[in-house]
């Protein structure tokens, strides 16, 4: 397969070398043109005029070929429209000035996405919204470039550098959107709705994340675009259902209060009575030890403080 993803070979200088050759051979132009019109004979002034006048066009042509680039910046270079590789070095160069050069940033760029609505893997609505860091590839320039769709302008001239980024980030934000519903619709929301085993995307948020890079990651290498972090940072259920979720989980919350308390208490009521064999504080017989049962029990798992009752006859009538 043809590698279409090369630095440039071609004509290349150093931009001060170069501007200051052109500068020389202006003045050399001018400095002809006017021996020229001072010139002894018309054939030799002539020929110095016309040396001076085609001198200053082609030098004048030359100056189109500066080229200044910053750190983590690119120059895509073609020659009548063929391709002639990618330009990294930073500074301030010249090339051949018949080049066209198109910029590309390979600086990383966020995408906070607004939280979109899905279903989950049991077909709750939820919100759920990323944050993702990308940027491009240095060797798969060209595929950033031209295998992305940039519509010409009205006039005819291609897109500019500002533009080319927006196409690009329009992209990111599409494939992301489709790498997100894609992978919320494969997990539970959390463990009230899925077995315990399983994972979720309340609880799992690591692996969740892992699974969501590398899903982003898929869609956005046609582009030569790189995924450097890609992690959920809005997760929520949906308005309508926010509500009825939000006194499930209360009612579970309750319940499972409730079981800690009773085991706890049942601990204590257990604890209290062989306590009180051991010692042998008081002698109780099967009723006694029921009736004593159940009133620790109403004691430690009740709402409200007991009110204690002072017996002051026999225990039984």
């Amino acid at each position: 397969m043809e590698n279409k993803n090369f630095e440039y070979k071609g004509w290349k200088g150093n931009g001060f070398v170069a501007l200051f050759l052109i500068l020389a051979g202006f003045a050399g132009s001018i400095y002809s043109i006017v021996a020229g019109v001072n010139a002894e004979t018309a054939t030799v002034g002539g020929w110095l005029i016309g040396l001076g006048i085609a001198g200053n066009i082609i030098l004048f042509i030359c100056l189109f070929g500066f080229m200044l680039l910053e750190p983590n910046e690119a120059r895509v270079l073609l020659f009548f429209g063929e391709y002639r590789g990618n330009f990294l070095k930073t500074g301030f160069w010249w090339v051949n000035p018949f080049m066209s050069a198109k910029h590309i940033s390979l600086r990383a760029r966020n995408l906070n996405a607004e939280p979109i609505k899905v279903n989950d893997k049991t077909g709750n609505p939820v919100m759920i919204g990323l944050v993702l860091v990308w940027k491009i590839k240095q060797e798969e320039i060209y595929k950033a470039v031209f295998d992305i769709d940039a519509p010409q302008t009205a006039a005819g001239a291609g897109v500019s550098a500002s533009d080319r980024m927006k196409i690009l980030e329009n992209f990111v934000s599409v494939q992301s959107d489709a790498a997100l519903r894609q992978v919320a619709g494969c997990y539970a929301y959390d463990n009230n709705t899925a077995a315990s085993d399983e994972l979720t995307l309340r609880s799992n948020s690591d692996e969740i994340n892992e699974q969501l890079e590398q899903k982003v990651g898929e869609r956005l290498a046609m582009a030569g675009i790189e995924v450097v972090e890609a992690r959920i940072n809005y997760l929520a259920y949906a308005p309508e259902i926010a509500a009825v979720m939000l006194r499930r989980q209360q009612a579970d919350a309750i319940i499972s209060a409730r079981e800690k308390i009773v085991e706890g208490a049942v601990s204590m009521v257990k604890m209290a009575i062989d306590k009180l064999s051991e010692e042998e504080v008081v002698e109780l017989d099967e009723e006694r030890k029921a009736a004593m049962v159940s009133n620790l029990l109403v004691v430690l798992c009740g709402d409200e403080s007991a009110q204690p009752v002072v017996n002051t006859g026999t225990l039984h009538h």
